[in-house]
């Protein structure tokens, strides 16, 4: 390497950051979405209704309806109400089909145990999935995740090579300098969160280990069906008996719990063959109880007897070092405040990404600045930059757009969200390519700016939970989603104001000695 190893690094980071970038700025904006998966269903299904939390009725109020409406089921699951999720959520495994994969979902009201007509959804978890399956089949989607994962370790770890004053130029910020701002910005966005990117980076590669290094799983386990059931304690499934027998109440085997682990916040809740003599109680843990998963913090009961059969084993170090990786990566344990602090830093995450990307090019573009046209490669750049950045934003607030707009009993209706998701996504392209690059970058953000800003007013003429009705109320979810929906479009509409403003020519100068220029 005839330019050196810091050299080396610059052309790695530069390089990798602008091939990978565009699906890394998709990955980190939707991850970030996800630390609040719930409180987004929450805004996207209103017609449930929020009721202090009572676990041992809400258990005997899904017990009583699953019994009348999937007394035929192998399986049962209960999700219970939370502080995040106001839904008693039940689910069946159907023996004749039905729903998606076999199973079906439905929401009850925590207080009267009536079924819920909610609209067809996927809420918060449409962007917890793409997150780290990017609508793809499985498991190619999950690939390309973890691979992106490893390219962004990679871009952290050749950034602070490549940046031997990184923390020097945190405290520098030069604005209206063009290239030397954008710079000055993604240094010192960049270190801010360093330890934070670190984490997110290293344990997406731990929450999938079992992809990326499988030679040890097969050659101990065979499959990796085996390997999970060892992992997380699971029970081996009981084959029914024929003999019907009453199901105990679950409420009585909520109350032993809580008589083995006092306070104990119980999240979901499985019975293998209710109505047969061999049913099955396992009550497992509500993830805000702690950082990392317990395996141990599970029970499973007779669900005739009412017998304490079995307790999770208790998790080796390995097991609790790699559970807590997985634990700060989701961010389940966090408070509000803190669940914000996560929600902030991956919004730094995305900047930095986004920034990097505008450097690239805003650098060769100066090389050009006097020539009647743009080299292809060089548009092709800005196109994709254009369409994965402010394009993705668009397609966010269509796909909240598209919640309140289609009709609630529409055939198909999650599906329907998401390709209005991806539709979008798709039209930004198109207009990118279509438009000069300045004025594709001010219309799209502009474009997004007004439809966040008009979601709280669409979210009251169509629920009649507007800001209004949702602050007097007490309701802070539907409130908090309308607020930061209105920040997002008071941001995007001054990106936008930027973007419309000629851009003021920057001063070339000189790189001083020792200093590593950027790899071409």
């Amino acid at each position: 390497m005839k330019e050196g190893f810091r050299q080396a690094m610059a052309w790695l980071h530069t390089w990798t950051g602008l091939i990978f970038g565009w699906l890394l700025f998709a990955i980190f904006l939707t991850g970030t979405l996800s630390y609040f998966k719930e409180e987004i269903t929450h805004w996207t299904k209103p017609e449930i209704q929020g009721h202090p939390l009572d676990p041992a009725t809400s258990l005997g109020l899904a017990q009583r309806y699953l019994q009348a409406n999937a007394g035929h089921a192998s399986t049962w699951f209960i999700r219970l109400p939370s502080e995040r999720e106001a839904a008693l959520g039940v689910t069946w495994r159907d023996p004749n089909g039905g729903g998606r994969r076999g199973f079906t979902n439905k929401d009850l009201d925590a207080q009267t145990g009536a079924e819920v007509q909610t609209r067809d959804s996927r809420g918060g978890e449409f962007f917890y999935r793409f997150h780290f399956q990017l609508q793809m089949p499985h498991p190619w989607g999950r690939w390309l995740s973890t691979f992106c994962a490893f390219i962004m370790l990679l871009g952290l770890v050749t950034g602070i090579i490549t940046h031997k004053k990184i923390f020097k130029e945190f405290f520098t910020f030069r604005p209206g300098k063009g290239q030397r701002s954008w710079l000055d910005g993604h240094n010192a966005i960049g270190v801010l969160v360093l330890p934070f990117h670190l984490m997110i980076s290293y344990s997406s590669l731990v929450i999938f280990m079992y992809m990326v290094m499988p030679a040890g799983i097969l050659a101990s386990y065979g499959d990796s069906d085996r390997y999970f059931n060892d992992l997380f304690g699971r029970d081996e499934s009981v084959a029914a008996s024929a003999q019907a027998a009453p199901l105990v109440p679950l409420g009585e085997l909520y109350a032993k719990v809580q008589a083995h682990v006092p306070g104990a916040r119980l999240g979901f809740i499985q019975v293998q063959n209710p109505g047969d003599a061999n049913a099955r109680v396992s009550f497992s843990w509500s993830a805000p109880d702690s950082v990392a998963y317990q395996r141990s913090a599970s029970w499973t009961f007779d669900g005739v007897s009412g017998e304490l059969l079995n307790q999770g084993a208790t998790e080796s170090v390995a097991m609790q070092t790699s559970f807590t990786f997985v634990g700060l990566h989701m961010g389940n344990f966090a408070g509000p405040w803190l669940r914000w602090l996560y929600f902030v830093f991956g919004v730094a995450g995305t900047a930095v990404i986004g920034t990097g990307l505008v450097m690239w090019l805003g650098k060769r573009q100066l090389k050009h600045a006097k020539s009647a046209q743009m080299p292809g490669e060089l548009r092709l750049v800005e196109v994709l930059n254009i369409a994965s950045m402010s394009g993705l934003m668009l397609a966010v607030a269509a796909f909240f757009w598209a919640n309140r707009l289609f009709p609630v009993g529409l055939q198909g209706r999650a599906d329907w969200e998401i390709d209005s998701f991806l539709w979008v996504w798709a039209l930004s392209l198109l207009h990118a390519l279509l438009r000069p690059g300045r004025r594709a970058w001010a219309e799209q953000l502009a474009l997004g700016a007004l439809a966040f800003a008009l979601l709280p007013l669409l979210n009251a003429l169509t629920t009649g939970k507007g800001l209004d009705h949702s602050l007097v109320s007490g309701d802070w979810v539907m409130a908090g989603f309308d607020l930061t929906a209105l920040a997002t479009g008071l941001f995007l509409a001054w990106a936008a104001g930027k973007m419309l403003r000629a851009p003021k020519p920057a001063a070339k100068r000189a790189p001083r000695a020792g200093t590593v220029v950027e790899a071409s």
